[in-house]
């Protein structure tokens, strides 16, 4: 693996050297833009919106409209502005991991210990199981400030970008049920006992596979081969009542947890 960033985290007054390599990966099938007419490949270019000749990377900077004119920013002014968060991972507190709501979980990402950094790595990963506690910290990576968490996974550490409250959108113009909706105490111990049938007594998550793209990869193989494609039915099933306890009551007798 190729790492992504390399700096260190900031613990008290420790400095842990460390580098990040990205967690995850795409599985998806790489699916190419093409003309219609002749099945030529389409190309994005990054155009001149004056002249309209395509500019080499090399000439592409960035840039802030400021009072109807543009000041020009190179990777030196985004270090300028907080230098010390450009190379430093600043642990700013230590909570329960249970105490951040799920939708502010972002990307994972591998911690490794940099050279001279073993001991004071391996100190973090054991003081944070002991306590039960993650850090959560700031620093900037591709010119952009993130929030984040180190936490213990094993014998390492893992970093899981954060989004910023300013991210998530407010709920308030969900059409959301009433609180005066009155549930029945049958309903909801039927409902109660269906999530205890659903309830595995390990869970594992390794059994869980993306099969659309292997499906849809046996469907291109058929289709190339000039074999006629017909669309499966989907799977469903219903119940005739629409009754919520007598849905519930069918759900259960349906499917068993493993």
């Amino acid at each position: 693996m190729r790492s992504i960033w390399s700096g260190a985290i900031g613990f008290g007054l420790v400095n842990i050297p460390i580098k990040l390599y990205s967690a995850t990966e795409s599985a998806k099938l790489d699916l190419d833009m093409l003309d219609k007419k002749d099945h030529a490949k389409i190309k994005y270019n990054r155009v001149n919106e004056a002249t309209g000749k395509v500019v080499p990377w090399g000439d592409i900077v960035k840039g802030y409209l400021y009072n109807d004119d543009y000041v020009v920013l190179d990777d030196e002014d985004f270090e300028k502005a907080s230098p010390e968060k450009s190379k430093t991972i600043a642990i700013e507190e230590f909570i329960e991991e249970t105490m951040i709501d799920p939708s502010f979980f972002d990307t994972p990402y591998y911690v490794e210990p940099a050279k001279g950094g073993e001991r004071a790595y391996a100190l973090l990963v054991e003081a944070l199981k002991d306590s039960g506690k993650v850090a959560v910290g700031l620093f900037v990576m591709r010119s952009r400030e993130n929030l984040c968490i180190v936490r213990p996974q094993d014998n390492m550490l893992m970093l899981m970008k954060l989004r910023f409250a300013e991210e998530i959108r407010d709920t308030k113009d969900l059409n959301l049920p009433s609180e005066k909706i009155s549930i029945k105490p049958g309903e909801l111990k039927m409902a109660k006992a269906l999530i205890d049938q659903l309830t595995p007594k390990k869970f594992d998550i390794s059994k869980y596979k993306d099969t659309y793209d292997e499906a849809l990869l046996k469907m291109i193989e058929a289709k190339a081969k000039g074999k006629k494609i017909t669309r499966p039915k989907p799977k469903t099933t219903k119940t005739k009542t629409v009754d919520l306890m007598e849905q519930l009551k069918a759900s259960l007798g349906h499917k068993k947890a493993s």
